[in-house]
């Protein structure tokens, strides 16, 4: 690509819709160097290539929480229609509709950025996973040390009532006090 795209600029265009990472169509138009109308016509033209697990249209309640967190809202508020939101799929796809070399070069990045994602995402999810085993662990070493410490503190209750010798006394001799 003509200019270097930072990964956290495309990370920041990543969302969570309907339970999947996607992209919205003016981010991809940007990366890929074309309008968001020319991207939106050529997914019209090739429509069959982009079936709902690769591409959907955002409701207007997506919509609307979308203009509300994101930081682009300026930009989503005056979009003249529904966008259109591009899974990891969607969008190398994309890049084979558009047939530039900045389309492809874009899409690698894009790609790559979403890899990164489920990384970090599976790294999170083993650390949970280890965090939940730790606390089950401890849980048991709690009772464990209340019982100890109960032990603990009846030897010490039982010292301090009953006197005792520790040793051998022969036969036939009186102990020292009696």
């Amino acid at each position: 690509m003509n200019q270097i795209v930072p990964l956290h600029r495309i990370e920041r265009a990543i969302f969570l819709i309907r339970g999947q990472r996607v992209m919205l169509a003016f981010d991809l138009a940007d990366l890929y160097g074309v309008t968001t109308g020319r991207l939106n016509e050529q997914v019209k033209r090739n429509r069959a290539r982009f079936p709902e697990d690769f591409m959907f249209q955002l409701t207007p309640e997506e919509f609307l929480e979308l203009v509300a967190i994101c930081d682009k809202s300026r930009r989503l508020r005056h979009a003249p229609a529904m966008p259109y939101a591009f899974t990891e799929h969607g969008a190398i796809m994309l890049a084979s509709v558009l047939n530039s070399p900045r389309a492809v070069e874009a899409s690698l990045l894009v790609v790559r950025t979403f890899v990164k994602l489920r990384e970090t995402l599976a790294t999170h999810r083993e650390l949970a996973r280890k965090m939940e085993e730790l606390e089950r662990r401890l849980e048991g070493h709690d009772g464990h040390i209340r019982t100890l410490v109960d032990a603990i503190r009846q030897l010490m209750e039982g010292s301090e009532t009953t006197p005792r010798r520790i040793g051998f006394r022969p036969e036939g001799r009186k102990s020292p006090k009696g």
